[in-house]
């Protein structure tokens, strides 16, 4: 009798067992069929609210901003960094750091605004529309929208899984864009390639009161990578682009999140050593040399403040590992007399904006 309940015991394991292995199996497998590579070189649509020229030898000002998808108020910690959530809090908690966000880039009114993972319809922001929003916020700006996050359902964690997300970069201009391209960034081949987004850089010309042009660039290197190579491959392709339009006498801007640290030794600046973090290595200087662009790196050094803080733990003032991954390249016909982190104290994301004053030369 024993034996014949150990049996159906047995039996029952293996039988649970296998529906495991078979369910595993099957998703792995989803996700591997799901993936697809969005195309390179795609025209962007233009939400068209302005005609005005990028004026020469007048001082503007750019602001570019990771807004986290809305999800990284003060106490929110990542999965994918070691903390704890997945998705924003709640549809509310979004929408009220949306507003914060589009009431903040109205304070600082400047005629550019490069913004970075923007969800457009996602779990882990709660199918808030964030692109919807900013879009018909900025009633007086020209958008683009670059897809650079179209992904599976993504089943971790398994309490709370992060979901499926549609999300991208979203570029604010008070001068005409009258053309704008999807150029897409090589990305690991590897099974990282599940957890990383479809990284892209959106390239949008707008017209000056010169014969040349501005060629605006949002982008967001990797992060989640196994050692940080590739976002140093995706910086020599971005380069050789701007270097191309730069050599036609075109005026380059760059901004986003550069997943590097811009500043070479942020931990020794904030801090707490970020050694371990593969997306916390130094940029690459080297990679501009010769081609007439130079890295703007926000920076006070009387009052220092980092553009992101890690996501392992809720936000503090003091012990938490901060560096500066987001700022600006620029090309040597663009004159930049300041640039800075805005200082939100990670109210509304695990960035905090950064901004630049430049002028195009004559």
């Amino acid at each position: 009798m024993k034996n014949k309940t150990f049996k159906i015991i047995l039996k029952s394991v293996l039988s649970l067992l296998l529906v495991v292995v078979i369910a595993l199996a099957s998703y792995v497998a989803y996700l591997f069929i799901d993936y697809d590579r969005i195309e390179d070189d795609i025209a962007l649509n233009i939400t068209d609210n302005t005609h005005a020229f990028v004026p020469i030898e007048k001082e503007l000002k750019i602001v570019s901003y990771n807004i986290g998808f809305c999800a990284y108020t003060q106490d929110f910690s990542f999965f994918m960094d070691g903390g704890e959530m997945s998705r924003a809090k709640s549809k509310e908690s979004v929408n009220e750091v949306l507003d914060g966000i589009d009431t903040l880039l109205k304070k600082e009114d400047a005629e550019i605004v490069l913004l970075q993972e923007v969800d457009e319809d996602a779990d882990r922001s709660h199918h808030v529309d964030e692109r919807a929003f900013l879009t018909k916020s900025a009633t007086d700006y020209d958008c683009v929208f670059a897809t650079n996050f179209d992904s599976a359902y993504l089943f971790y964690p398994f309490n709370k899984p992060h979901g499926k997300s549609l999300s991208g970069l979203l570029t604010l201009s008070k001068f005409d864009i009258y053309e704008s391209t999807r150029r897409s960034l090589p990305v690991e081949t590897s099974v990282m390639k599940i957890v990383d987004l479809d990284r892209c850089y959106s390239v949008s010309r707008l017209k000056t009161q010169s014969d040349k042009e501005l060629i605006l660039y949002t982008v967001h290197l990797s992060a989640y990578t196994s050692d940080g190579t590739i976002a140093t491959e995706q910086l020599k392709m971005l380069t050789d682009d701007m270097e191309a339009e730069y050599s036609k006498g075109n005026y380059i801007i760059c901004g986003g999140d550069f997943n590097k640290d811009l500043l070479q030794n942020s931990g020794e600046i904030f801090g707490v050593s970020g050694e371990e973090y593969t997306w916390a290595q130094a940029f690459p200087t080297q990679t501009l040399e010769g081609t007439g662009l130079s890295l703007v790196a926000p920076f006070n050094k009387e009052n220092p403040v980092a553009t992101c803080r890690n996501t392992d733990e809720a936000y503090k003032e003091e012990g938490q590992f901060n560096v500066t991954l987001d700022g600006f390249i620029v090309s040597d016909n663009i004159s930049v007399s300041h640039s800075d982190v805005i200082d939100t104290k990670f109210m509304y994301s695990d960035h905090n904006p950064v901004y630049m004053n430049f002028t195009l030369k004559k």
